[in-house]
């Protein structure tokens, strides 16, 4: 049987973890409240971005012999690199949020050595930077106080590389890799082909009447091409708060469920606490019982 003042011991620091996970469980509730709505907020714009970009793509698609003349809307058969971009989180103890990203990255870039295109692997938050370095995959840049505290101009400095080094022919591909917010018990991984920018879903030709916009011909191209730099980098700002809003609810279940079993813990041991002082007196009671009876 266990002494007593270790099981004390214990439950004494089993409850201290239970205070902690239980404080930590209501910050991250109190800061994905304000998470959750500028993720929200910035998830309208997004789609609104990538709703306009891909109109005034179909336009010209429609309206121009030969298609478009961008290499951000022309798919590239064989590329021979890309830049694979993933945002995981600066802190751990929010479950398994981090390692699913780590996951779809790895998947990626093996995919990719299958067909002997190389990748370019650019990092944002500690946890996936810290995981590849440890595992000695080469990293093309990272930043490690991004993903905590979103912040557009930095985020566009990081992500204009990727844009300029496409436009130039340096690399055939802008992968954005993340973990985001679905609901508040839920996160889903997002593995996003970036550029070229995919407007196969947006059939302009079929819906051209029914358009919002309202472009000379000859402004559409000059649009198009201001619109890439915003979309990609809107892209890149949103994976980031709708990162950080992930990261908060899945730290939430995280210290929830310790916080549970923390507290099953302390129960069991409470009853192993009692079981051995139930013992101890028991023991007691007989000894002195039978001192009793020898000295008859």
């Amino acid at each position: 049987m266990a002494n007593l003042k270790d099981i004390k011991r214990q439950i004494s620091s089993v409850t201290n973890t239970q205070k902690t996970t239980r404080a930590m469980k209501l910050v991250s509730t109190a800061k994905l409240r304000r998470a959750e709505e500028l993720a929200k907020r910035s998830r309208l714009y997004a789609d609104k971005m990538n709703q306009v970009i891909a109109e005034i793509a179909g336009r010209i698609e429609c309206s121009k012999i030969g298609g478009i003349d961008n290499r951000c809307f022309k798919k590239i058969e064989n590329p021979k690199m890309v830049d694979i971009v993933f945002v995981t989180a600066d802190k751990g103890l929010c479950g398994g949020f981090n390692i699913q990203t780590i996951k779809a990255v790895n998947k990626l870039i093996k995919d990719y050595k299958e067909k002997d295109v190389k990748v370019r692997l650019r990092g944002i938050g500690k946890k996936g930077v810290e995981f590849f370095k440890y595992n000695e995959v080469e990293l093309f840049d990272s930043v490690s106080d991004l993903s905590s505290k979103p912040d557009k101009a930095r985020s566009d400095d990081f992500i204009a590389t990727s844009i300029e080094d496409y436009k130039d022919g340096k690399i055939d591909g802008l992968h954005l890799v993340y973990n985001g917010y679905k609901n508040i018990i839920t996160q889903e991984l997002h593995v996003n082909h970036v550029l070229p920018v995919d407007t196969d879903g947006y059939e302009e030709c079929a819906v051209e009447q029914s358009s919002i916009l309202e472009i000379e011909a000859q402004d559409e191209e000059h649009m198009l091409d201001s619109l890439v730099n915003r979309y990609v980098e809107y892209n890149m700002y949103y994976a980031l708060i709708d990162s950080v809003a992930a990261e908060h609810s899945a730290r939430m279940q995280a210290m929830d469920t310790a916080t549970n079993n923390a507290k099953e813990m302390v129960k069991s041991l409470n009853v192993e606490y009692n079981k051995a002082r139930q013992a101890a007196i028991t023991t007691e009671l007989i000894e002195i019982i039978s001192g009793v009876e020898s000295m008859k």
